[in-house]
């Protein structure tokens, strides 16, 4: 698993949608400070290293929407795959108040090094699965924390995340979860656009329908929350997507 930046799931599945999990490990390869970034285990164990429950969310999701998924197989610590290569948070030495030692002293040849082993092997991969499909639309797949170091708890069990550039999905996804009785954010907790993201990229440059799921990560910490939560929104994305006739 050295050197393995990502897995794909169903790579053969003939469904429209693309799951995909950038945040889905936490894993640190051993080339990178001997496989460890230098913070506790109980902080590579939290969400400022990998999105909590995503990457079983994201596999029951796309076993439902008979869908090819692909996943991150490192840390966002070591370098953020939802990031642009030129974005400043693409190697984060502070996050969520702890400080992350093997990133303070990484230099741009060290960034390089992570980009071409890491992060540029999964956006490659990413490109392919996108364009496998000739109508393919992409259901990017996240988690949130419900509550930030000093910061208010967050309210919504879910957030439903889309661009200004492109609202095809994202507006109708928010309302068919809100008339579930769900607390849904509309682009909460994070805004829905950030240039050279995974969306930017693969989706918007490409003119393919998309929006990012955000799930509050207590619900889905374990399988029996993966799968409820796949259960219901499986279902829901099959629907917006046909009644937006794209």
């Amino acid at each position: 698993m050295t050197d393995q930046a990502f897995v794909i799931a169903g790579g053969d599945r003939a469904g429209r949608w693309l799951v995909t999990c950038d945040h889905a490990s936490n894993h640190v390869p051993d080339w990178v400070g001997g496989g460890d970034l230098g913070i506790a285990p109980d902080d590579m164990a939290r969400h400022i290293a990998w999105d909590v429950g995503a990457e079983g969310l994201a596999r029951a999701l796309a076993d439902r929407l008979d869908a090819p998924a692909i996943l991150s197989r490192f840390s966002r610590l070591v370098i953020d795959p939802n990031r642009g290569e030129d974005d400043p948070t693409l190697l984060m030495r502070l996050y969520d108040g702890t400080v992350i030692p093997a990133n303070r002293r990484a230099d741009a040849a060290e960034r390089e090094r992570r980009l071409d082993r890491l992060h540029r092997p999964y956006h490659a991969a990413l490109a392919g699965l996108a364009a496998a499909h000739p109508a393919r639309a992409i259901c990017a797949v996240h988690s949130f924390t419900p509550q930030l170091r000093g910061r208010p708890p967050r309210p919504w069990l879910l957030g439903i995340l889309y661009s200004h550039r492109d609202e095809r999905l994202g507006p109708a996804m928010v309302q068919a979860c809100r008339d579930q009785g769900w607390v849904t954010g509309a682009n909460e907790p994070y805004a829905g656009h950030l240039q050279g993201d995974s969306i930017d990229r693969h989706a918007l440059s490409h003119s393919r329908p998309n929006l990012l799921i955000e799930v509050r990560n207590d619900l889905i910490r374990d399988a029996a929350g993966q799968t409820l939560w796949a259960d219901r929104l499986a279902p829901l994305l099959q629907r917006v997507l046909a009644d937006s006739g794209l």
